[in-house]
């Protein structure tokens, strides 16, 4: 017994491979919503993503760990979105140069498509820079603070033997 599926397509299923053979169509959402609770920003449930100045910690640098960890956590997230901006620019690329040329030049369109794509690549260079220059300020601030650090490790160090930290795990 056939299905109305199958004996409207006369005998092939749903996914006829034929049909989809030349087009390429990435499926992906982006979910932007987010509430907020006492002024403080909550991400979004269902695995929508927050601002990005949602991942970064406040900028109060009072102590070489703030430091750290502000440079730490701008770098992961410019990482990220440099991978991101990037996929982004290749799908743009793929999707725009299946638009015809409209003078009908050969590879018209994938010169249009490149044209286009290469500002977000350059997007995506300079969020790759960003993350570079995030983690050289944090070696820099450990090279010019040195004094600065290693009079405070010296004042805080005891004397004796080495001894096992349970809270640290």
């Amino acid at each position: 017994m056939s299905t109305p599926t199958t004996a409207a397509t006369g005998g092939k299923g749903k996914n006829d491979s034929a049909k989809f053979a030349g087009s390429f169509a990435p499926s992906f959402t982006v979910n932007v919503s987010k509430s907020t609770t006492n002024g403080a920003a909550v991400p979004a449930q269902g695995g929508g993503r927050a601002h990005p100045e949602a991942s970064l910690p406040a900028p109060e640098f009072t102590s070489p760990a703030d430091v750290r960890n502000y440079c730490n956590a701008l770098r992961a997230l410019m990482v990220g979105i440099s991978f991101e901006v990037s996929m982004g620019a290749e799908i743009m690329k793929g999707v725009l140069s299946t638009v015809p040329d409209p003078e009908g030049r050969i590879g018209g369109s994938k010169v249009r498509a490149w044209r286009v794509a290469r500002k977000l690549t350059k997007a995506a260079d300079s969020a790759a820079a960003a993350a570079k220059n995030a983690a050289a300020c944090y070696a820099k601030f450990q090279q010019e603070y040195e004094e600065e650090i290693n009079r405070v490790k010296h004042r805080a160090r005891r004397p004796q033997g080495p001894r096992m930290d349970w809270a640290r795990q």
